[in-house]
């Protein structure tokens, strides 16, 4: 793949690497080799603006299409050659499981948020979490990531996911026809956009409870305006979830 050059320099005054850096072609075969580490791609485009422009534009464009092929093919079948929010949310979308500290979308609760090794996101899943009228929308939702013995709170499961063209779907259009208000405050953890409250806006399903195993009262998420989805459950025990099934 031939990188398509940049002729605006955006290196800062104070950048170290303005004379006798690497092209970009070379920084791509580089990475390339490497498998597309998103560690070492982070840590890369924290050396200056220059590196940060090229990891956004074509490093963690190349690792989300690495990482989960067939879903950006997907996401990008609507003519799109980028998706909404960015590579990098994206991409931190696919391996980092955000918690929930203080002051975070989830007041109650306080868990570490932390890497994770590998997750399945499923567009026949996000079906599940979609009202009947809007379920022609694209949703690519995660397995829940469990936090077992959280005390009084019980076993919580932390799920993500993404939309494919969030600006016309109906999931938009529709809360947007309910007045549906932004959080005043709070922010996705991915791309730093407003966020609208699923709960809130009487637009969570009961079938989400049952595609996870939780209880019906006990799940929430909310959407971003990049259409980037976060969530949390309180799981049920696994002899219950099992009878819960068949209902899906």
């Amino acid at each position: 793949m031939i990188v398509t050059k940049q002729y605006r320099c955006i290196h800062s005054a104070s950048c170290s690497c303005i004379k006798g850096h690497l092209t970009e072609d070379v920084i791509f075969i580089v990475f390339e080799q490497l498998n597309w580490n998103p560690k070492l791609i982070a840590a890369f485009s924290c050396a200056c603006k220059w590196f940060d422009d090229l990891a956004k534009r074509v490093l963690w464009r190349e690792f989300c299409k690495t990482r989960a092929p067939k879903m950006m093919v997907d996401l990008q079948s609507s003519g799109s050659h980028s998706v909404d929010g960015s590579w990098r949310a994206l991409g931190k979308l696919l391996i980092y499981c955000s918690g929930c500290s203080e002051g975070g979308l989830f007041n109650n609760l306080r868990i570490t948020g932390h890497f994770v090794y590998k997750t399945r996101f499923s567009r026949t899943s996000g079906k599940s979490f979609l009202l009947p009228q809007c379920r022609s929308d694209v949703l690519y939702v995660s397995d829940p990531c469990e936090h077992l013995d959280q005390g009084e709170d019980g076993d919580i499961g932390f799920f993500r996911g993404i939309f494919k063209s969030f600006s016309i779907s109906k999931v938009r259009k529709l809360l947007i026809k309910r007045a549906a208000r932004l959080h005043p405050t709070k922010v996705c953890p991915y791309c730093k956009a407003k966020v609208w409250s699923m709960q809130a806006a009487k637009m969570i399903p009961q079938s989400a409870s049952c595609r996870l195993g939780a209880y019906e009262d006990c799940i929430e998420y909310y959407v971003c305006l990049n259409g980037h989805m976060l969530g949390v459950c309180t799981l049920l025990p696994l002899s219950e979830s099992e009878e819960l099934t068949e209902f899906e």
